[in-house]
């Protein structure tokens, strides 16, 4: 990206699309739009004083490329690690060491765009760049977590990463392709913040293995969506209708799926602290969301007498 001298910052551009949607459809505010707002501030106040001392987005994409692999490096020796595993005093488990280095990646995936759109220095090359590891960065954490199962010979969990990282994949080259036609394929729940939020909590908690039961199957969804959205998008064009809305299903029928409710919603917020207690809380109620449970091997011996 350019190393030009910034231009005047819009601060006012912080607000995230969705904050907009949510304003401007008169949905009442959740806990996730006062945090989110106070850290959109946060951000761009951080973003100001890294322009100011010469730092570009290129470098914050690359820093936070080279942060994730780290993380990738830590879940591949110890993504089935936990808290309560016996070792060392005082040594920590794999997964913290794979957090700590997330929320570094994390921190800078954040930054960079805000750096670069408050300086003035966004460039289709550093798009491409930044977009290009974003996807490189999903592929070495799952691909890592995949490899440590199948070392592990854990036939279930090293499926369940597989099926993650072709979720991930999915979801940003159904968005990517489908935005060569229609305006905006932004729809659905499991955007990469919140994929990349679940990854941190699981990390953080040491329940690695239960997140990858939830990114194996619910982001799958959201690719589904993308699909149908893009479907329907097209035809209303074909047709000249107006296109349709991304939004709460109409009538009473909209509680029924508040994951269609954009980010600062209560129903997002609802929906949201649903994945999160079951990251956190899973694996202490059922053996199923440890790193023990092989349900797939077990189907497989009993099917095909594998051994």
């Amino acid at each position: 990206m350019s190393d030009s001298t910034p231009a005047t910052p819009n601060i006012a551009a912080n607000t995230s699309k969705d904050f907009r949607r949510l304003r401007r459809e008169g949905l009442r505010g959740g806990a996730s739009l006062a945090i989110g707002r106070r850290f959109c501030a946060a951000r761009d106040a951080l973003a100001l004083g890294l322009i100011r001392i010469g730092v570009t987005p290129n470098m914050l994409t690359t820093a936070g490329a080279a942060a994730t692999f780290g993380a990738a490096w830590f879940f591949l020796i110890g993504a089935g690690e936990r808290w309560s595993d016996p070792r060392p005093q005082g040594d920590w488990p794999a997964p913290l060491w794979a957090a700590i280095l997330l929320f570094v990646a994390s921190a800078c995936d954040m930054l960079d765009g805000a750096v670069a759109r408050i300086g003035a220095k966004s460039t289709p090359l550093g798009a491409v760049l930044d977009s290009s590891l974003d996807r490189v960065s999903d592929m070495a954490l799952f691909a890592a977590m995949a490899a440590h199962f199948a070392w592990k010979g854990n036939v279930t969990y090293t499926a369940l990463a597989a099926a993650a990282l072709a979720n991930a994949t999915l979801i940003s080259y159904l968005k990517a392709r489908a935005e060569n036609l229609i305006d905006d394929c932004s729809v659905g729940y499991w955007l990469r913040g919140e994929r990349c939020a679940a990854l941190l909590i699981a990390a953080f908690s040491a329940h690695l293995p239960a997140v990858l039961w939830q990114q194996a199957i619910l982001p799958a969804f959201t690719a589904l969506r993308r699909m149908v959205w893009t479907y329907r998008c097209l035809s209303a064009k074909q047709r000249g209708t107006a296109p349709p809305d991304p939004g709460p299903l109409p009538g009473a029928r909209r509680y029924l799926a508040p994951w269609r409710f954009p980010r600062g919603s209560v129903p997002y917020d609802v929906v949201t602290g649903a994945n999160i207690a079951y990251i956190l809380f899973a694996p202490l109620i059922s053996p199923l969301f440890g790193p023990a449970a092989d349900p797939l091997r077990t189907i497989l011996v009993a099917i095909k007498g594998i051994s």
